[in-house]
């Protein structure tokens, strides 16, 4: 037996009112590749390794980099490009290879950021997000680390996705 058409009237209805109360969709999250914060000493001409209580703390900040950005943006694994970005380090200085990278793992944005040594109590920390498919940067951030402990350096991080980077939706971007 058919529907009726006032049944198949009222059915419409229904799916076209769910659909109404329901929302619009929301888009995917975009596919971020979050580079190693990186360590700058202008100090020492031809830069120099970082200490292990400095890579430390830099695996500290890419890592609270991760978690504030999680909402925001779905991470893309770097690792399987690990010897192009060992190869291009530091990228704060590749001049938009980063981007480049970041479209080759399939990303939508590259985000690389990298700390840089005033003194032994005072540091940059900065933040980009670039296009990956062409190296713009759409957004960025930077704030002072007046103290050289992990709690600093962690809330620095914190402080610039928030304050910096996330202040308002990405451009061009819903």
């Amino acid at each position: 037996m058919a529907p009726s058409p006032v049944r198949s009237a009222l059915g419409l209805v229904a799916l076209l009112v769910a659909g109404t109360l329901a929302g619009p969709a929301r888009a995917a999250p975009e596919k971020a590749a979050i580079f190693g914060v990186e360590l700058f000493d202008p100090g020492v001409v031809g830069g120099r390794k970082a200490r292990p209580d400095e890579v430390r703390r830099l695996g500290l900040v890419t890592d609270e980099l991760r978690k504030a950005l999680a909402d925001s943006v779905e991470p893309v694994d770097v690792a399987p490009q690990a010897a192009e970005i060992a190869k291009q380090a530091p990228l704060y200085k590749c001049d938009g290879c980063a981007a480049a990278i970041a479209k080759t793992l399939g990303a939508d944005l590259a985000v690389s950021g990298y700390v840089e040594k005033g003194s032994n109590q005072i540091f940059n920390l900065t933040v980009t997000i670039a296009e990956a498919a062409t190296g713009k940067v759409i957004r960025g951030g930077r704030v002072v680390i007046r103290a050289d402990t992990d709690d600093t350096w962690a809330h620095a991080m914190r402080w610039v996705v928030k304050n910096r980077l996330l202040t308002e939706p990405l451009p061009n971007r819903s």
